[in-house]
């Protein structure tokens, strides 16, 4: 029997390559004729660019760049030199996990880092780039990442726009002239794992910036801000990119990266299984164990769990989901593929007490689960 382990991160408590070992580890004590592979997934949210790595032999290098607040940080990224392919994570310049929740200001945090990133990507001559969108501190629509790159925004009276996304109200001119010409040849692919528009009620301010410390005026404000940096854009390309599913992603970073670096906007999913070669090792596998932190109705709009359930599900074969919590709307997950769902708590506890406890709590819902599975099989 083959089963196949596949975990997202389980937030703030296992990065998904943890998760999995935490898995491997309770099915082993059950000293069975078991083949156990395992393969750390990411949807484009932290923790991507470590399955991207792990799964590829991908080189991991590291750049100096400024972090969502615009301070000096080192940031990782991945280098796969027989394609000419980089892997960079917006988490990894700027992402929320690394500001303190009192820090947290979609008004002024800048993807300026995830510029400098891409930059690093083309000194290396990268000639592809898989950019992945999840865990943003940021709601500047991506002009901090153009700025890095070249790009110029100013305000009626030509001066350059502080960083943050509550500056783009002000903007009057996009200066696209100085745009790395390197990046014409390059091929880009955006790991998105959300389908949010840019502006609106569903849109990146509305839906994710109180997240990242907006309040309701501040999600009004930047609304507006980001509906001028469109305008303006749309103005300068002669194209318009607000209302494609995926341009809320990431604060706006999909708008600019499907606008501006001509990137494919794909289910982050879809583009981490591609990347690990999943289906191949799906071909003969008997059964599936996933997870993440929290599974529900959101889940089906391309979390973890519920893509590779999918995939299994084209195959035949039967999936496990492992979440620390089965919130509102997690039934749903059945009918794309889920076999069955799992919550960790083994009682009530508070928040605290189960992430200290997450690999435990794992590790004895998949060993139960597998005896389950076991059973059913005799």
């Amino acid at each position: 029997m083959k089963i196949l382990i596949c975990p997202d991160s389980f937030k703030d408590a296992l990065p998904a390559a943890a998760a999995a070992r935490a898995i491997a580890c309770s099915i082993r004590r059950l000293k069975a004729e078991i083949e156990l592979v395992e393969c750390p997934l990411a949807d484009g949210g932290e923790g991507s660019l470590e399955a991207l790595l792990a799964a590829t032999g991908a080189e991991r290098r590291t750049a100096t760049v400024q972090d969502a607040l615009g301070r000096s940080t080192q940031a990782a990224w991945g280098w796969l030199a027989e394609r000419r392919t980089a892997f960079v994570e917006l988490a990894e310049a700027s992402g929320i996990q690394a500001l303190a929740p009192a820090e947290r200001t979609a008004l002024h945090s800048t993807t300026h880092g995830v510029g400098e990133l891409i930059r690093a990507a083309l000194d290396a001559g990268a000639e592809r780039l898989l950019l992945t969108l999840g865990g943003s501190a940021t709601n500047d629509g991506g002009a901090g990442m153009l700025m890095a790159l070249g790009a110029r925004l100013r305000d009626t009276a030509g001066r350059e726009l502080p960083p943050g996304g509550a500056a783009l109200e002000h903007l009057a001119e996009l200066d696209l002239s100085g745009l790395d010409p390197r990046l014409a040849d390059l091929h880009v692919e955006a790991a998105v794992d959300v389908d949010n528009p840019l502006l609106g009620e569903r849109g990146a301010s509305a839906v994710f910036g109180p997240q990242k410390g907006a309040t309701p005026d501040d999600v009004d404000r930047l609304d507006a801000a980001l509906a001028r940096f469109a305008d303006v854009a749309a103005g300068a390309l002669g194209e318009e990119h607000r209302n494609l599913p995926g341009a809320g992603a990431a604060g706006g970073m999909g708008f600019a990266a499907r606008a501006f670096l001509g990137a494919e906007l794909r289910p982050g999913i879809e583009l981490v299984m591609e990347q690990v070669g999943f289906a191949a090792l799906l071909a003969d596998a008997d059964l599936v164990i996933t997870g993440e932190g929290q599974l529900d109705g959101q889940s089906l709009a391309g979390k973890t769990p519920v893509g590779v359930a999918r995939a299994a599900q084209a195959r035949g074969v039967p999936v496990v989901v492992l979440a620390g919590r089965l919130a509102p709307g997690w039934q749903a997950a059945m009918a794309e593929g889920v076999t069955a769902a799992f919550a960790l708590a083994d009682g009530p506890m508070a928040l605290e007490e189960a992430l200290a406890r997450c690999a435990e709590l794992l590790a004895d819902r998949a060993e139960s689960a597998v005896r389950l599975f076991i059973a059913a099989r005799t």
